[in-house]
């Protein structure tokens, strides 16, 4: 086969789907809005939601389980604003291209930081969680190192984080893009999918789902409390399952 003929047959390769379901961002229009998704969201847990999502088949909805909350944070979510950097010891352009991003974070977002693995430094810190505050973000997760937890815990700001160390970016790693598709662990994560993190995890729902999966995450709420209802009265777990409950 010539070089020729392998050009038209790679030219013919039909990609539009994919590049659709890796790169598309859906800009549907939620059916309740949006203030009140998230504080419905924020009466939850991640257990309760991590079981509507398999309900709906959707198992790898959850971060790694290295990322840990910094404090034990109850329930918060937001609308996930997404970062990706990579390692790079280029420096000029970095912080004009820090600015942007910063100032493109908007109220109600939760940052989710892609860092492409990097160990060696810190993506997250005290000035980031000031401006973030301010601009009344909801959180920040980073897949990643952070540093100035000192600062961060003062401010009372949550964060979910892989390490700590004093590094920081500049010479080690650059930021690529903001508001992209990008993927932490198996889970992809898009700007506006609904993100969900407590004391025990960090989950990500699609957004075009999510009013459906509040709406079945509130019944399992709902029909827990009965459950303890009938724990507390000491009926036995054969009368509890026989009355649709379960463990």
């Amino acid at each position: 086969m010539s070089v020729e003929d392998i050009k038209k047959e790679v030219s013919m390769m039909k990609l539009d789907k994919l590049i659709d379901e890796r790169e598309g961002v859906s800009t549907k229009k939620l059916r309740i809005p949006e203030d009140e998704l998230i504080d419905r969201y924020v009466k939850l847990y991640t257990g309760a939601v991590n079981d509507v999502l398999r309900e709906f088949c959707l198992l790898d909805q959850s971060l790694p389980n290295y990322i840990i909350p910094l404090r034990e944070y109850t329930t918060l979510a937001g609308f996930a604003f997404t970062v990706k950097s990579s390692p790079s010891t280029i420096v000029r352009g970095e912080m004009e291209l820090r600015t942007r991003m910063l100032d493109a974070m908007h109220e109600n977002a939760f940052v989710l930081w892609d860092t492409s693995s990097d160990l060696r430094s810190t993506s997250w810190g005290g000035v980031m969680t000031a401006t973030a505050k301010r601009k009344k973000v909801k959180a920040a997760c980073v897949d990643g190192g952070i540093r100035d937890t000192h600062q961060i815990l003062d401010a009372e700001f949550p964060v979910f984080y892989k390490f700590r160390s004093s590094s920081g970016a500049l010479g080690f790693r650059i930021i690529t893009h903001y508001q992209i598709p990008i993927e932490i662990g198996n889970v992809m994560i898009k700007p506006g999918d609904i993100i969900v993190g407590d004391i025990d995890d960090v989950l990500v729902v699609p957004r075009d789902m999510a009013y459906n999966v509040l709406i079945r995450a509130e019944e399992i709420i709902s029909n827990e409390k009965k459950i303890f209802g009938w724990v507390q009265e000491g009926q036995s777990a054969k009368d509890i399952t026989d009355k649709g409950g379960y463990f």
